[in-house]
């Protein structure tokens, strides 16, 4: 019985016993960082509780915390304002530097160029053994932004470039030049007269902006009237237009088209104008040409056929009659192969060889010589196009030309082209152009003349809106003669010197003021044909 009586104050004293240890433990045990604590008393009601000091632990944002416009809770702020820079005590930076590095901090890290790398000792940057001798320390900072580059004055854009008109898939670009000036011998003669003269000049530029395939042209004109006049009269028109084309059929092929026209007059005072003209007589020359480019990787080949006709007019004479000049005209087909080799990007060497044949209306001229003739020419030259300095396209070659008529000699002589453009730096520009060319003549006795011309300009901006220039040039005509002919003419070389220096000011991009003065100078082996000429030149140019 008293076993039953004694068997629940056992139980309740075996569980006394179990729980003391569990309160002694948890009276010792330290407090786990990461369980939250109450900041306020669990017997008071929290409204009437006071927040306590000594509480550490906080979650949650702090009491004093305010989120930026557009920032939620956590801080984090979307709206990319800049952030405004707190201002610096003067000398705040140099005391920076100044001040020793704490014991256990990162120290900046310094690597020779030959040193190995190391790993970091005690969560620290570790120094790198001294590099040898003379070998320049490279010190790992922040890596820092370059400033921006400032663009060259070559880079900006023209604020005086023409706009042009957009029509359709095309880019027109209209322009008029209205000239007037004074020429102390506009007709080239030993004995020179001075005249007044005018000259207007509309040209027009047009480029196809397709994404494939291209037709670009080029049109100029001009007329030129003299007060008082000679006789012949010295007035005169002028006209060069150029029309071309190119269709791509592949990546690697294109067809080239090209149209072209030409309209003036003889020079005054050439030895191929008739005795007793009351005007100069104007002639046209037309023609065209179509050819294949074809790229074999940096080797390029094209063939070329051209067709072109030369026409004069009938010459008025002083007595009022009229002479024929249908002996002066001609038709011209040749063909051309040229192959070329991109040596490196803007440089590619050439070779180009043609041949050409002149066919006249009348197979013999009023003075009973036979002109049809053959020719064939060689040359070698390269494109130039060096990171937009140096520009262009040179080369020289070899001409020979086989007349009909036995009495003429084969004329052979050395010919080229050159067109440059070279960029010194972004205020001067140099301009290099030379040409030889072997023309007709009708002369007696006289089967061609060589044509050779060079000329250089320097163009040098003081501002964007003023532009000088400055020109030079030497010419030569060479009038290729037979031992059997009876005339003065044969074997006549007149070499051609000019200079010139001009000014232009740019209003905007509509209106430009012009002047210049051009000397001019010829000096022959034949006598009494010697002359200077000066010209003085100002004009306005319309644009759009």
């Amino acid at each position: 019985m008293w076993l039953r009586a004694a068997a629940p104050t056992a139980l309740l004293i075996v569980a006394a016993c179990l729980a003391s240890p569990a309160r002694a433990q948890t009276a010792f045990q330290f407090p786990d960082p990461l369980t939250p604590r109450l900041q306020t008393d669990p017997s008071k009601p929290p409204t009437f509780q006071k927040p306590t000091k000594s509480s550490k632990t906080q979650f949650g944002p702090p009491t004093n915390f305010a989120p930026a416009s557009g920032a939620g809770k956590t801080g984090f702020d979307s709206t990319n304002a800049r952030k405004k820079a707190v201002p610096r005590k003067p000398g705040a930076a140099a005391a920076a530097e100044k001040q020793a590095i704490a014991p256990g901090t990162a120290q900046p890290l310094t690597i020779s160029p030959t040193s190995a790398p190391q790993k970091p000792a005690n969560n620290a940057f570790a120094q790198a053994p001294a590099a040898p001798p003379g070998s320049p320390p490279v010190e790992i900072g922040p890596i820092r932004k370059p400033p921006p580059k400032r663009k060259a004055h070559s880079e900006l854009p023209d604020e005086y470039a023409q706009l042009g008109i957009r029509a359709g898939a095309f880019d027109l670009y209209p322009a008029l030049e209205l000239i007037g000036g004074y020429a102390t011998n506009p007709g080239a003669s030993p004995d020179p007269k001075g005249a007044s003269l005018y000259t207007v000049a509309p040209e027009l530029r047009a480029q196809s902006n397709w994404s494939r395939h291209e037709l670009k042209a080029d049109l100029r004109g001009s007329y030129t009237g003299y007060s008082p006049d000679e006789t012949p009269t010295l007035s005169r028109p002028y006209f060069n237009g150029k029309v071309d084309g190119r269709i791509d059929v592949h990546d690697t092929t294109r067809i080239n088209l090209g149209s072209r026209v030409l309209v003036s007059t003889d020079n005054p005072g050439s030895p191929n104008l008739q005795a007793g003209l009351s005007k100069l007589p104007v002639f046209i020359t037309y023609g065209g040409n179509a050819g294949v480019t074809q790229h074999f990787n940096r080797f390029e080949l094209t063939t070329k056929a051209d067709a072109e006709r030369t026409a004069y007019q009938d010459s008025q004479l002083t007595d009022g009659s009229t002479a024929s000049n249908q002996d002066r005209n001609y038709n011209q087909y040749g063909t051309t192969l040229r192959g070329g080799y991109e040596l490196t990007p803007g440089v590619t060497p050439f070779v180009e060889v043609g041949t050409d044949t002149r066919v006249h209306d009348l197979s013999t001229d009023t003075s009973g010589y036979q002109r049809n003739s053959k020719g064939y020419a060689a040359n070698v030259g390269t494109t130039f196009e060096l990171s937009r300095l140096l520009t262009g396209e040179v080369s020289v070659g070899y001409l020979t030309r086989t007349y009909d008529d036995p009495r003429f000699d084969r004329l052979k002589g050395l010919i080229g082209s050159a067109s440059l453009v070279w960029t010194l730096d972004a205020l001067n520009t140099v301009k290099f152009t030379a040409s030889s060319t072997l023309g007709e003549s009708s002369v007696p006795g006289v089967p061609g003349v060589f044509y050779r011309d060079a000329g250089v300009q320097w163009d040098h901006s003081f501002r964007r809106w003023l532009v000088g220039t400055l020109k030079a040039g030497i010419g030569q005509d060479l009038y290729e003669g037979t031992s059997t002919a009876s005339t003065d003419v044969a074997g006549r070389t007149d070499n051609r010197y000019s200079v010139g220096a001009g000014l232009t000011y740019k209003i905007d991009r509509t209106m430009q003021i012009k002047g210049e003065f051009q000397q001019n100078w010829l000096r022959s082996n034949v006598t009494g044909v010697d002359y200077t000429a000066s010209t003085f030149l100002i004009g306005l140019r319309l644009q759009r």
